[in-house]
């Protein structure tokens, strides 16, 4: 920098993951902003972005970077930890290369657009540096504003060039004048039919919410850019586009640009008020010369730029703006410039800050030295500001925010700089009010949205960890940067971590590990966020003695992994962490943990959106676990109304398939059972009770372990299906009917098996034979649950090798689709194409039948038993 003086500094270091280069970006956009210097911001942030990404991304390592101002200009230094990496040196002969490619580009860029640039090496890095100077600017452009007197004008240099640039429907240029090629070195024939936004340099700074694409669709438009020339350098201009047709009715954009200094060129008078008579002595609206017109329409680039102004007009070193909250208990820094406002964005400070009427928010305040103060302006805390002005911002005696300027010097201010202060606060005042109840409706329509589209997500399932991960993807990243939730089984049990997110998935791991070594947040009921220290407080110790070990190796080159790792996580939960209670049926069931990075903080209506968030999603999680209690309860006993098994009985192949309609159930009102009697004698039986659901479980229970008591006990089968149908009958209101094939089963000698059934209102057994032919193999007789008096009998069946005796209930031959069913003739084929296979590829083949015959799934109960006796094996 030779022998100018520095007067400012900022340094920053960015880990080497990808989105560092953007974080570096927006450091060196806010900290040029931060002091005015404008004019070199859209230079040194393209620089800064490919030396920042040849560090993180070609060399992987840190990115340290440094801003140094000066009155000319500013000078930004960035170095990385890779020493090994050689510097190409024209001198050397190795050429540049394309400015396609990507090594090396950065020094290309260097060279192009930096007043001076350089590389410098140390044994443990290297060191890439670019200085750019502020243009030379007339006396008094900074003051000038939409009516001026003739004295104040700017001076242009030579005639006035004013560039006429005019797109077509598509934002092609169709037209390029003399003076734009003057200007920006393009001829028209080379920029003809290209798209204007390949030459714009878009300002993106805060209270800039349109695209130049946007702008583009605009009926009139007013406002600075830049475009970019052809030696690659970037000219601000200030612009009025007007939108027109053409004698076809193609609408088209004429754009009039001239130097950004020469606005007053362009720039639009101020609309006076429609009245018969307007004085042509007219004072400025003092609102409008304060801000500028047009002011900015949203409320962030109001803000914005009253802290500009600010600054500028009592020439400070910082300016920042905070609102009141709705109690105006607290003030949240909403816009500042000269200082880190990434990092202070949305911290809160007390109304009431200091001793005596001096050290309130509510009344105008001058400081003129903060180190006989200390704490006076929390906000200034370490930032080596002295002397500080305060005025309060009110609307209608209700304090609303407060206004500063600070500098680096004591001394700097007195009451006569805090009522010019005052004055401009009481004009803007009324206008950040109205922006602010906007931004709140706006916020609330949006949290209204947020709440609606939660409620419908979390009502969405019962399932416990699907739960978890909801309520984690809901909050990150819209509400915070990182999550954790607790979850407390009982109120004797401790908190347990059970779910982490962050929005880079790399550091989930290390936050989870790291919540892992501390104790959770005591689980108290009290509703509302608690600010809670000990991730970040953790994180810091983490960091520190990873730090303090890498130092005692032996000259490590580049951090490892491990200890990338750790620095990473500790970054991550280094900033404002805040606990939420889960509280569901007045009991707190977990707590929700909201986090975000270092020196960030919440805003109260985020904070405010996720406490209803949080009374959502407790209840949702709650009810998750009363369900999965519930359906553990409930698939317990219904698998107590199952058989354990099936019997292994000689000489026969049996096979069961069963599927419960309706989720969650594994019993329904259909049923089987196979087992012994006594003597080489075997029971089977399959039923199907009317309905489904726990109450026909409930009969199918009745029914299995009758027919298994009344049969041991030596009862034929109509005397067993009698006193059945007697028990069914004794339930009185909870009794339901029932069909039931029932049979006992005797292996034969001769490799046959006799059967002996009872067909009880059941569909018919159909028996295959090894001919192919399918026959009924009962007849059917009435069903129980209906009648007292019933005179059933039972039928003899012997089944051959070969044979196969298929049973089903009602949700197998009632499959239907639309008008059509399966029914008892179409079981019938299917059963045909089964000769020679087993028992169990004969259920199988049956099922495959079944759910291939309807495109929706079965809404009834499906049991299929299938019997078969083998065919004796060939000599």
């Amino acid at each position: 920098m030779g022998s100018a003086v520095i007067t400012a500094r900022a340094a920053a270091t960015f880990e080497p993951v990808g989105r560092s280069v953007a974080t570096a970006r927006a450091f060196v956009r806010d900290t040029l902003q931060g002091w005015g210097y404008t004019d070199v911001v859209d230079d040194a942030v393209v620089l800064t972005s490919e030396l920042v990404t040849n560090a993180v991304v070609h060399a992987g390592t840190a990115a340290d970077v440094l801003c140094l101002r000066t009155e000319d200009g500013v000078r930004v230094e960035v170095s990385d930890h890779y020493p090994e990496r050689e510097v190409p040196l024209r001198s050397s002969g190795v050429d540049f290369g394309s400015p396609d490619r990507e090594n090396g580009r950065g020094l290309l860029l260097c060279a192009a657009l930096a007043t001076r640039w350089g590389v410098e090496y140390t044994p443990t890095r290297k060191h890439v540096w670019f200085q750019l100077d502020l243009p030379e600017r007339p006396v008094g452009i900074r003051s000038a504003g939409p009516v001026l007197p003739t004295s104040l004008l700017p001076v242009t240099d030579q005639r006035v060039r004013v560039a006429v640039v005019q797109m077509d429907g598509t934002g092609s240029i169709a037209a390029w004048n003399e003076d734009a090629a003057f200007l920006f070195g393009h001829a028209a024939e080379q920029v003809t039919g290209k798209q204007l936004t390949d030459f714009v340099a878009w300002p993106h700074t805060p209270g800039t919410n349109t695209g130049i694409a946007d702008a583009l669709q605009l009926s009139r438009w007013e406002g600075s850019y830049g475009i970019r020339a052809a030696d690659g350098r970037v000219t601000p201009v200030y612009a009025s586009h007007l939108r027109v047709r053409d004698t076809d009715g193609e609408p088209s954009t004429v754009c009039l640009l001239v130097r950004d200094y020469e606005r007053a060129v362009l720039q639009s008078p101020v609309r006076a008020p429609v009245s018969a008579t307007v004085s042509e002595n007219r004072a400025a609206d003092p609102f409008e010369v304060f801000i500028g017109s047009p002011a900015p329409d949203d409320l962030d680039g109001l803000l914005q730029r009253t802290v500009e102004r600010a600054r500028d007009m009592l020439d400070a070193d910082a300016a920042f703006l905070l609102l009141a909250t709705d109690d105006e208990t607290e003030l949240e820094v909403r816009a500042t410039t000269g200082l880190p406002s990434a990092r202070q964005r949305f911290a809160r400070v007390p109304v009431e800050a200091g001793t005596g009427r001096y050290g309130s928010a509510r009344m105008p305040a001058v400081h003129e030295d903060l180190t006989a103060v200390p704490g006076a302006v929390p906000l200034l805390t370490d930032t080596g500001m002295r002397s500080v002005v305060t005025v309060p911002l009110k609307v209608e005696g209700r304090l609303t925010g407060s206004l500063g300027v600070a500098a680096e010097a004591a001394g700097r201010y007195t009451n006569e700089e805090a009522l010019r202060l005052q004055f401009a606060a009481d004009r803007i005042a009324l206008a950040v009010e109205s922006a602010r109840l906007g931004e709140l409706e706006r916020l609330r329509r949006g949290s209204l949205s947020f709440l609606v589209e939660a409620s419908d997500l979390l009502a969405g399932t019962l399932d416990r960890d699907q739960t978890l991960a909801l309520m984690a993807q809901m909050t990150v990243p819209t509400l915070a940067t990182w999550c954790a939730v607790y979850t407390i089984a009982d109120q004797s049990s401790d908190p347990y971590l059970s779910y982490v997110l962050h929005e880079d998935e790399d550091l989930i791991d290390g936050i989870k590990a790291l919540l892992s070594t501390i104790d959770p947040p005591d689980p108290v009921p009290t509703p509302g966020a608690r600010v809670w220290t000990a991730p970040s407080e953790a994180g810091h110790r983490a960091a520190l003695l990873t730090s303090t070990r890498s130092l005692d190796r032996d000259a490590p080159l580049s951090m490892s992994t491990a200890t990338r790792t750790t620095l990473a996580t500790a970054q991550a939960v280094g900033g404002e962490t805040v606990v939420l209670p889960l509280v569901a049926r007045n009991r707190v069931i977990g707590m929700l943990t909201l986090g975000k990075p270092s020196d960030d903080h919440f805003r109260q209506e985020i904070l405010e959106l996720a406490e209803d968030l949080s009374r959502r999603a407790a209840l949702a999680l709650d009810n998750a676990r009363l369900y999965s209690e519930r359906m553990a309860i409930s698939q317990s006993l219904q698998r107590s109304l199952l058989p354990p098994g099936l019997p292994d009985v000689p000489n026969v192949e049996i096979e069961v398939i069963y599927r419960a309609a309706g989720e969650g159930n594994e019993v329904g009102g259909d049923f089987y059972d196979v087992f012994p009697i006594h003597d080489g004698a075997y029971g089977f039986a399959i039923g199907d009770v009317c309905g489904t659901g726990p109450e026909a479980a409930a009969v199918t229970g009745l029914a299995r372990h009758a027919l298994r008591l009344l049969a041991r006990e030596g009862f034929a089968g109509p005397a067993v299906l009698e006193r059945l149908n007697a028990a069914i009958l004794d339930e009185g209101a909870r009794s339901r009917f029932l069909t039931l094939l029932y049979g006992e089963l005797w292996p034969q000698e001769d490799g046959s098996a006799l059967l002996k059934v009872v067909c009880a209102g059941h569909p018919l057994p159909l028996r295959l034979r090894q001919d192919g032919t399918v026959e009924a193999a009962a007849e059917p007789q009435p069903l129980l649950g209906v009648i007292d008096d019933l005179d059933l009998y039972e039928q003899e069946v012997t089944l051959d090798p070969g044979d196969v005796l298929l049973c089903v209930t009602d949700g197998v031959t009632e499959r239907r689709e639309g008008t059509r069913m399966l029914g008892d003739d179409g079981l019938a084929e299917v059963l045909a194409t089964c000769t020679g296979l087993t028992a169990g590829a004969v259920a199988a083949r049956i099922l495959r039948a079944v759910e291939r015959f309807a495109a929706e799934p079965a809404s009834d109960d499906m049991a299929i038993l299938a019997m078969r006796v083998p065919e004796p094996p060939r000599v």
